[in-house]
C-alpha cells in the first residue's frame, strides 16, 4: 500500500481537482499547495452546489447541486452562464453532466436541460446548441456522463424506472450529423450488462469502457426489451467487464467478491471508492491494495439513495497521486504499480 499524507481543511471539500501540483475546491472557492497550506481564492457561487466537473483543458468547470436542479459553468473562476436540468425525479438520481473535447477541438457541455431523457450538446464557449431537430423521449434517466478521450463517444450511466441501472454508448460524431442518435439505445453493439444491473462505469480510454454490475437481476423478458444485442454473452451480477469497442467484446469480465462503487480510470487498473478506496486490476478483478483508514460514502448506483453522497476524489493526472475528501482532512494517498 502506498503512504498517505493528510491535508489539513477548515471545512470538508466538496470538489476537488489538481491544477498542477495543487489541488483546488471550486466549489468551495480553495486551493492547496505543495505546502499543504490552505487558502482561499474565490468567494462562493450563490447557491447550495455541492459537487464539480471539470473540462480536459482544464478551462471551465460546472459546479451543480447533486441532487438539484441547479448548476452554473464557469471559465477558470468566472461565472459564463447559469445551467439546469429538469426537475422530474431530480431529487432521486445525480446531476447529468459532462464536460468533453471533440475530436475538431471544440469543447463541448452535454447535460440533459429540456427533460431528463433528452441529452442535449452545446458549445461550451458560446452555449450554441448543436443538437437540434425532432426528438423522441426514450424514457432514461440519464446520469453519470462522460465524453470519451478523444471526443468520439458519450457514456451515460444512469438508469430505467425498474428502478435498475443501465449504461449506454453513444457516438457523438453521428449524433451531430443527428441528434435521433441520443435518442436510442446507444452504439448497437455495447451490451453493458444485459439482465444485470449496472452500478458504475467510466471509460479506461478512447475504446474501452469498464462496467460494474451489482446483484439486481433482470427477467427474461424485460432483458429483451432492453439489451441492446441478444448474442452478445451478458455480463452477469458483482462482476467488472471491460469492453472494447473496436472489437465489440467484452476482453475481461471477471467476478468481484466486493463493492465497486465510484470507478475513477487509471490505465489497466481501476480506483473504485466504497467504504474506502481500493485499487483493482481491470484484467483480473484483483485487489492489488486498498485504504481501510482513508474513509469514503458507501455508495453505488447513481439514483435512490439519497443521504449516501457521491464520494469526492481526484486523480492526479501522472496518476500516482489520489486525492481523497475526508471530514477534516483531504488525504492524498501514493498509489503504487503503473499507471
Amino acid at each position: 500500500m502506498g503512504t498517505v499524507i493528510l491535508l489539513q481543511v477548515t471545512d470538508e471539500a466538496q470538489s476537488l481537482a489538481w491544477d498542477g501540483d495543487d489541488l483546488v475546491d471550486v466549489v468551495g472557492g480553495r486551493r492547496w499547495g505543495p505546502d499543504g497550506v490552505e487558502r482561499q481564492v474565490s468567494d462562493d457561487h450563490g447557491y447550495s452546489f455541492d459537487r464539480s466537473v471539470s473540462s480536459p483543458s482544464g478551462r471551465f468547470t460546472v459546479v451543480y447541486d447533486e441532487r438539484g436542479t441547479g448548476a452554473l459553468l464557469l471559465k477558470g473562476d468566472q461565472p459564463v452562464r447559469e445551467l439546469e436540468r429538469n426537475d422530474d425525479y431530480a431529487e432521486d438520481f445525480d446531476y447529468p453532466v459532462a464536460l468533453g473535447v471533440l475530436p475538431d477541438g471544440r469543447e463541448v457541455l452535454v447535460h440533459c436541460p429540456d427533460e431528463y431523457d433528452l441529452l442535449e450538446i452545446e458549445d461550451t464557449e458560446t452555449g450554441e446548441r448543436l443538437t437540434g431537430g425532432d426528438r423522441t423521449r426514450n424514457d432514461v434517466l440519464h446520469s453519470r456522463l462522460a465524453v470519451s478521450p478523444g471526443g468520439t463517444h458519450l457514456l451515460s450511466a444512469g438508469w430505467l424506472w425498474h428502478p435498475y441501472g443501465i449504461a449506454e454508448v453513444f457516438d457523438l460524431e453521428r449524433a451531430l450529423r443527428d441528434p435521433a442518435v441520443l435518442d436510442g439505445r446507444g452504439v448497437p453493439s455495447f451490451n453493458p450488462g444485459n439482465s444485470s444491473e449496472v452500478i458504475s462505469a467510466c471509460w479506461l480510454d478512447g475504446d474501452r469502457v469498464a462496467v460494474a454490475t451489482g446483484e439486481e437481476f433482470v427477467d427474461e423478458e424485460e432483458t429483451a426489451e432492453t439489451t441492446a444485442s441478444a448474442e452478445i454473452a451478458d455480463l452477469g451480477k458483482r462482476r467488472l467487464g471491460v469492453w472494447s469497442l473496436s472489437e465489440q467484446r467484452w476482453v475481461h469480465r471477471n467476478r468481484v467478491d466486493f463493492h465497486i462503487g465510484t470507478l475513477i480510470p487509471r490505465g489497466d487498473t481501476l480506483v473504485s471508492l466504497y467504504g474506502h478506496p481500493r485499487l483493482i486490476d481491470v484484467t483480473t478483478g484483483a485487489s492489488l491494495a486498498e485504504w481501510p483508514a482513508v474513509e469514503v460514502p458507501s455508495r453505488e448506483g447513481s439514483y435512490g439513495i439519497t443521504h449516501i453522497p457521491t464520494p469526492v476524489a481526484a486523480l492526479h493526472p501522472d496518476g500516482n497521486r489520489l486525492a481523497v475528501a475526508q471530514p477534516d482532512s483531504i488525504a492524498i494517498i501514493a498509489l503504487s504499480g503503473k499507471a
